[in-house]
């Protein structure tokens, strides 16, 4: 399977879940991404048969390689949604921005954001 925008926002969203509380359901996706819950189950089948996710008796947890992808998600997130704020961007749009970026943006960029991020003075409230 090849992972593009959705897939890497289900493992993204199930990594973030997973951080927040000790079991991720269907339901606890569903809320969070605001989208129905048979989607979502749609989603773990492809996602459990391209070994991303296991699917437990409804606890849905990451594979190893569900993990890898996910964190190299977040963290770009993590770092995008930190340069916008810095440059201005109103915290509700960088995290919208950050969101939507992530999933496209090539290693020598997200590495570039990385170092203008290290090298930017903290955004004022």
């Amino acid at each position: 399977m090849i992972l593009h925008e959705s897939a890497e926002m289900y493992l993204e969203t199930i990594h973030v879940l997973s951080q927040q509380q000790d079991v991720v359901h269907a339901v606890d996706i569903a809320r969070h991404m605001g989208f129905s819950k048979p989607t979502i189950s749609e989603w773990m089948v492809k996602l459990v048969d391209a070994g991303y996710v296991n699917n437990d008796d409804g606890h849905i947890s990451l594979t190893d390689a569900g993990l890898e992808v996910a964190t190299k998600v977040y963290a770009r997130h993590l770092v995008l949604e930190d340069v916008l704020k810095k440059i201005g961007v109103s915290d509700d749009v960088a995290e919208e921005d950050a969101c939507r970026i992530e999933h496209y943006i090539s290693d020598e960029t997200f590495n570039a954001f990385k170092k203008l991020a290290a090298s930017l003075p903290e955004a004022s409230s």
